[in-house]
């Protein structure tokens, strides 16, 4: 994350939504166009393929919510949907989508989420990965993801999922991480990388991995996502169902996760400890009674992050993680910048904490006038307490308590806080808030001192206390957004745009004659040239043969070519044996 990242013009984009509009600034620079056009003959193929199989094994196994979804949110199972018209859909529910460029920030999709924004990967899996992708991609996101949104219930769930989500902290490995598994991602996803690439991307990966040190906040709150959003089952533990969107969008992993060896375990907080690893398919799974029961862990959770702990605690976390944050104070001043330093006093409270510009001030996520990270520049320092001897809180003095303690403006007052640190300058105003809540004392010509310590000098300007007896919550990320710089940097590593050879080409060619005959605008006997011009059944060709029998099946006179090509497919599943159970389940009868 990075407060000064200036980004290159965006392309437009191909589709809009009222709640996208309404997204801060650093949110949509993730935002990226769809290309509906670029999608090959072959994709849609793929889509097509994944989504009958799926739907007809999933109206068993899935939650209820799914199936009634997938009309409601306009996915179809023949084609890859539009994310417009997914728009004007989901904005029947308060919902919308947007694509972005393969994996994002954990922090980012989930903040996405709390804006009621579902994130789809605009590619599609190439057909060698038709069961399971390394990348993120628009069969996982909208076919797992969006119809199941349309349950009320799950839906506040996400929601809330992302507001809590965003706000927690990451380590500065999980960054690293992140972009060594983005990195893979899109390398394993290109048919044309090097072997010796993948196994370096792996070899980074795994070394990343064995010195993560304690898990952050989002290492442990990402599992939480893991074992309900993306593979969570719901019901008991001897008739459960599948809601999560990982288990919904995969061919194998929907069938796997049913079998007797993957254990059922009741989700509890304790899912937090359980790593995951989305290379292979899961040992276990965690089964919710219901949706409502996935909102109580999860506040379980939330009850022992910065967000709610605050104090010491919250500001080391914030300091440990180097990235944005916020600390707010009892008066409801929230502070964002990257904190550098604190201070605490002998009962280990905070007494003082020290940000790195630029920073923002603000009240009910609002930037207080003139308070700005344009103000603010080199950073802001401030002290957290009472002033020792009166039992006021700043943030409630009335106006009989300024004037009885000296605080008139144009006066000089020295004050110590309980602390020990010494402020002496000339008052000069109070900010308060519309409710009456003091937010800001402002001095000038001030100096703070803990003992020999020099906190603030008065040549570096007037000094700003933002009012508050003690800290109340820390979390990752500005209040703000709108009126703070972009603190998301979008990956510099875009997905490859694959060069098809001629020969992937003159195949995606046939994939779209097949598409024109199923669509009534070409007669099926033009199906036969594409079986005598495909030399052989290949990982690439098998899908196509499989949509020419859909088609010519039913038709009498095609039934010897039928066999032959049914035969043939036989074959292949014996010759590509990574297929093998795939071509053996597909082949018509």
């Amino acid at each position: 994350m990075n407060s000064t990242t200036v980004l290159a013009p965006q392309e437009p984009l191909d589709y809009s939504s009222p709640v996208l509009d309404q997204l801060p600034p650093h949110l949509k620079a993730f935002m990226v166009p769809q290309h509906y056009d670029s999608y090959t003959p072959a994709d849609h193929a793929v889509w097509r393929f994944v989504m009958k199989r799926n739907v007809a094994y999933l109206s068993k196994v899935a939650h209820k919510s799914y199936l009634e979804g997938l009309q409601r949110t306009g996915i179809t199972l023949e084609s890859i949907p539009s994310v417009r018209e997914m728009n004007e859909i989901l904005g029947r529910i308060g919902w919308a989508a947007c694509t972005v460029d393969g994996f994002i920030h954990p922090q980012a999709f989930m903040e996405f989420q709390a804006y009621k924004v579902l994130v789809i990967a605009a590619d599609i899996r190439q057909i060698e990965h038709i069961q399971y992708t390394p990348a993120p991609d628009i069969i996982h996101e909208a076919a797992g993801h969006a119809p199941i949104i349309a349950d009320a219930d799950y839906a506040e769930y996400l929601r809330y999922f992302g507001e809590i989500g965003c706000r927690a902290f990451s380590s500065r490995r999980d960054f690293e991480l992140f972009e060594a598994i983005r990195h893979l991602s899109i390398i394993k996803e290109d048919p044309y990388t090097p072997q010796a690439d993948i196994q370096a991307g792996e070899q980074r990966i795994a070394e990343i991995s064995a010195d993560m040190g304690p898990p952050s906040e989002m290492a442990l709150i990402r599992r939480l996502h893991w074992w309900t959003v993306e593979y969570g089952l719901i019901g008991t533990l001897e008739n459960p169902q599948i809601y999560g969107a990982g288990l919904l969008s995969s061919i194998g992993e929907s069938m796997w996760c049913m079998r007797p060896e993957v254990k059922k375990l009741p989700y509890t907080l304790d899912a937090m400890h359980v790593d995951f690893d989305i290379t292979r398919p899961q040992p276990q799974l965690f089964v919710t009674p219901d949706f409502d029961h996935l909102k109580d862990v999860l506040n379980q959770f939330a009850d022992g992050m910065a967000l709610r702990r605050g104090g010491i605690y919250g500001l080391q976390k914030a300091r440990e993680s180097g990235s944005m944050a916020t600390v707010v104070l009892s008066s409801g001043i929230q502070i964002s910048g990257i904190l550098n330093d604190f201070k605490q006093d002998a009962w280990n409270r905070p007494s003082f904490v020290r940000f790195s510009g630029p920073v923002s001030l603000a009240y009910n996520n609002s930037q207080i006038p003139g308070q700005g990270a344009d103000y603010h520049v080199h950073g802001f320092s401030t002290l957290v307490g009472k002033i020792r001897g009166i039992e006021t809180r700043l943030e409630h003095w009335t106006s009989d308590t300024f004037h009885q303690n000296g605080f008139v403006p144009g006066n000089r007052v020295q004050a110590t806080f309980e602390s020990g640190i010494s402020l002496e300058g000339r008052f000069l105003e109070n900010i308060r808030s519309q409710e009456g809540t003091n937010l800001i004392f402002r001095f000038e010509d001030c100096a703070v001192r803990l003992g020999d310590e020099i906190l603030f000098r008065p040549e570096w300007g007037v000094f700003d206390l933002a009012v508050g007896h003690s800290v109340i919550s820390v979390f990752s990320g500005v209040a703000d957004p709108w009126s703070f710089p972009l603190h998301f940097e979008p990956p510099r590593e875009k997905t490859h745009k694959i060069q098809y050879s001629d020969d992937m080409r003159r195949l995606h060619q046939m994939y779209g004659q097949v598409r024109k005959v199923r669509e009534g605008t070409e007669p099926p006997e033009s199906l036969l040239d594409i079986l005598d011009a495909l030399p052989a059944i290949n990982a690439h060709s098998w899908l196509l043969v499989l949509e020419i029998l859909e088609i010519l099946k039913p038709i009498e006179k095609f039934a010897p070519v039928c066999a032959l090509w049914q035969e043939k497919l036989q074959s292949a599943a014996q010759e590509l044996p990574e297929l093998s159970e795939l071509l053996t389940e597909s082949i018509p009868a």
